[in-house]
């Protein structure tokens, strides 16, 4: 069985973001995600990209899951999130590269949405994802 998940969007991606847009989805070099506001999720998009706390990379690198690397992100912040949250500080984030094919734990729709393994939905629900809708596909 597997799922759609459609994770907190807590920002956009920076001027530092290298990619290519000559392919659909976009083929992403250099990742800078620019927070605008974040509601505490561990898991995060924006398109076509998707990141994690320190936490949940490192539960991610211990298990046995597929279809995915760890890689840095540029972190951010834009003028709009420095007004709403003044002086706080975000966790260390991640880049969750998705290179999963079908059959694969973690895996990408043809539109670039995430689809996570029924094994994968049971790990992640252990972490903050208060935000993240998520649609059953079978």
């Amino acid at each position: 069985m597997y799922f759609l998940l459609r994770p907190e969007v807590a920002g956009q991606l920076g001027e530092e973001t290298e990619m290519d847009t000559s392919v659909s989805p976009p083929r992403v070099d250099t990742l800078e995600y620019e927070f605008e506001d974040w509601l505490g999720d561990d898991l995060l998009e924006t398109y076509p990209c998707f990141i994690v706390t320190e936490k949940l990379k490192k539960f991610l690198m211990a298990s046995e899951l597929s279809g995915f690397e760890i890689a840095p992100v540029i972190v951010s912040k834009s003028d709009i999130f420095d007004d709403l949250y003044e002086g706080s500080e975000l966790p260390e984030f991640y880049w969750l590269k998705i290179t999963g094919q079908p059959n694969d734990d973690f895996t990408l729709s043809p539109k670039a949405e995430l689809i996570v393994s029924e094994r994968c939905l049971n790990i992640l629900k252990d972490f903050q994802l208060d935000n993240c809708e998520i649609e059953n596909l079978q």
